[in-house]
Order: C-alpha cells, then sequence, then structure tokens
C-alpha cells in the first residue's frame, strides 16, 4: 500500500504532539495524513477518545492506517473493536505507555488501564525503546503479544518524542513505509 492509497490517521497521546513531534511533522509532509481531534488532550476519557477515533475511521475516504503514539495506542487498541470489518488496514503504534504508569498519570482516565486482551483486527507493528520512561521493552512485548503486533526494538530511544530527540524521526518514517509496503 502507499501514503496515497490510504488515510494515515494520525493518534497523538497526552497533551496531543506539539509543533516538534514527529507526529505533527508527518502529518504536515504526507499528504494523505490528518489527525484524529479530541476534545481535551490533558484530561483524556477513554470512551471520548475512542468515540472521536470511530468517527474519524469512520469518515474516512479510503482504506485506514493508523498511526499512534503513546496514549494514543491505547485509544486505538480499545476502539479497534467498533471499527467497520476490513476499513482498517493496520496500526502504526509507538511506546505505548504500561498499565502502571497510566494509572499513575494525573487526569488520565483509568479505563485506559483496562487493556486490551485480544489480537488487534488488522496487521499492526509496535515500535518500543528500552529505555522509554512511560513504559518497558517487557511491557511492550507482552502488549506485543497480546494484540498480535510484530514488535520493532528501537533501542534506547527515550519515550520517542521531541524530548528525546526524536522530531522529524526519519528512521521511523522509513519504518513505516516498509509496513506500509507489506499491507
Amino acid at each position: 500500500m502507499r501514503v496515497a492509497e490510504a488515510d494515515l490517521l494520525i493518534v497523538p497521546g497526552l497533551g496531543g504532539s506539539g509543533p516538534d513531534h514527529w507526529q505533527t511533522r508527518w502529518e504536515q509532509k504526507l499528504s494523505t495524513a490528518r489527525r484524529v481531534h479530541q476534545a481535551d488532550w490533558h484530561q483524556p476519557k477513554l470512551a471520548h477518545w475512542t468515540e472521536a477515533l470511530t468517527k474519524a475511521v469512520a469518515d474516512a475516504q479510503r482504506p485506514v492506517v493508523l498511526i499512534g503514539h503513546s496514549l494514543g495506542v491505547h485509544a486505538i487498541a480499545h476502539a479497534a473493536r467498533h471499527f467497520a470489518p476490513g476499513k482498517v488496514r493496520g496500526a502504526f503504534l509507538v511506546t505505548p505507555p504500561s498499565t502502571r504508569n497510566l494509572a499513575s498519570l494525573p487526569g488520565v482516565d483509568a479505563a485506559f488501564a483496562d487493556i486490551e486482551h485480544q489480537p488487534l483486527p488488522f496487521p499492526s507493528v509496535l515500535v518500543a525503546s528500552r529505555n522509554d520512561p512511560f513504559g518497558s521493552l517487557a511491557d511492550s512485548e507482552t502488549l506485543a503479544k497480546l494484540w498480535a503486533a510484530q514488535l520493532i526494538d528501537a533501542g534506547d530511544s527515550g519515550h520517542i518524542n521531541a524530548e528525546s530527540g526524536h522530531g522529524p524521526w526519519p528512521e521511523g518514517l522509513m519504518r513505516l513505509g516498509g509496513f506500509l509496503a507489506k499491507i
């Protein structure tokens, strides 16, 4: 699949991915990418986030590829059962926080920590960092197994955001391209 053949839905995490974040840069660079907007980026409620995501998928004109980061990954996993069969062709999931960390984040709905324990109904990759302050590689390995996602070990990359030096994140864009080529 090529970028022009899909609606790339960017699903940010807590705070919404600022101007220097790789998700924002990819949204600006990739012609078919658009952000899934949330009513509240700082006090997220799972029901609201999954509703917005489900609507964005339903409104898409082409097959959908989801690009999630951090809390957005958990929103994707929770919303997946609500998508029309076959509409989502794949998900590129980056550094989901552990359930332990989700439960400790102020203002985050505790329902996010109720992890989905079933395979996602579409192909997916989960990019994990060995030194992510919000979730260990072991936590990501567990999620990848539960969701039947291919795990990609990104080494010592922090939370893979602007603060960890991943503004444009060209390596991630190359990984996304490889993933798209397989679906």
